[in-house]
């Protein structure tokens, strides 16, 4: 039974305060207590968007007392809502106000009908991995929330010259890729940055991490799909002194020659599907699969 709920959204539009509203609605019909995050909820107030939120709580830390987290924007608030959540084990629904949507899978046109389903039990969980990061010599300036749902990504920074990432699979060497960085990616981000460079697309029950080069010089290169048991080790040079990672979202600089160790979490994080969807429906839908416009 669903007694409390949190809300979370990175910006507001004033195309998406219908939405907002139908959502708070059917929350409030099903008596459901709801908290939402303290800046998001500070911006609705600022805009005078929504005038009735003093009727309810806000967060900036979460506890078990809550048992759905509903999202409204796209897969990208989706992956920032994971830092809230951590290892609470608490269910993400991500309502789908943006465009392409692997991750948030409610679409707006039928919040009403959706919650109804979800608050009467009537869904299915996708548990998904994450990626851990640990640095050596650097931890701090990861925060306290050094994991990532989708990727992890080095890059270079304030330079056109290529990085060079000498990488090792459980401290057995694989290769140094000479590009301009390197993606490592969980089944959940194989559709994300890591597609767009050219990665497979790996379906999310499947056990493995996603080896991608950026641009690679050297052209024997290719994405490599690992088992997600395996640790990854990654030192980076080049000729400027300062690189870049990041971690879905956040951004960070790595000073030259860190060693960056990354493995699978000790958590997952659960997102809520309808029964009526998949991720294989997903994928005929965005990438307009069996579609031919010739036809």
């Amino acid at each position: 039974m669903v007694n409390c709920v949190a809300i979370f959204g990175q910006s507001f539009y004033p195309e998406t305060e219908k939405y907002l509203i139908q959502l708070l609605d059917v929350l409030e019909e099903n008596h459901i207590n709801i908290t939402i995050e303290k800046e998001y909820s500070r911006l609705l107030k600022e805009e005078k968007l929504v005038g009735n939120l003093e009727k309810f709580s806000t967060f900036e830390n979460l506890d078990k007392s809550v048992d759905l987290f509903f999202t409204i924007g796209g897969d990208g608030t989706i992956l920032s809502a994971s830092k809230f959540i951590k290892n609470l084990d608490i269910p993400i629904i991500g309502i789908n106000t943006g465009r392409l949507g692997f991750l948030a899978t409610i679409h707006k046109d039928e919040i009403k009908k959706s919650i109804e389903e979800i608050l009467s039990g009537n869904y299915k969980v996708s548990e998904r991995s994450l990626l851990e990061v640990r640095l050596e010599s650097e931890d701090k300036i990861l925060g306290n929330f050094p994991f990532a749902l989708n990727d992890v990504a080095i890059s270079r920074k304030e330079t056109t010259s290529m990085i060079t990432i000498e990488t090792w699979l459980n401290d057995e060497f694989l290769n140094s890729y000479w590009s301009d960085g390197i993606i490592i990616s969980t089944p959940t981000g194989s559709t994300g940055y890591s597609l767009s460079c050219g990665g497979p697309i790996v379906t999310p029950q499947t056990k493995s991490f996603i080896i991608t080069p950026i641009a690679p010089h050297n052209l024997n290169a290719r994405p490599l799909v690992i088992p997600d048991d395996l640790e990854i080790k990654l030192k980076i040079s080049g000729r400027e002194d300062q690189y870049l990672i990041s971690l879905d979202s956040r951004l960070a600089s790595l000073n030259k020659d860190t060693i960056v160790r990354i493995k699978k979490a000790d958590f997952k994080i659960k997102l809520v599907w309808l029964h009526s969807d998949s991720f294989i429906t997903t994928l005929r839908k965005k990438l307009l699969w069996g579609q031919d416009k010739r036809n």
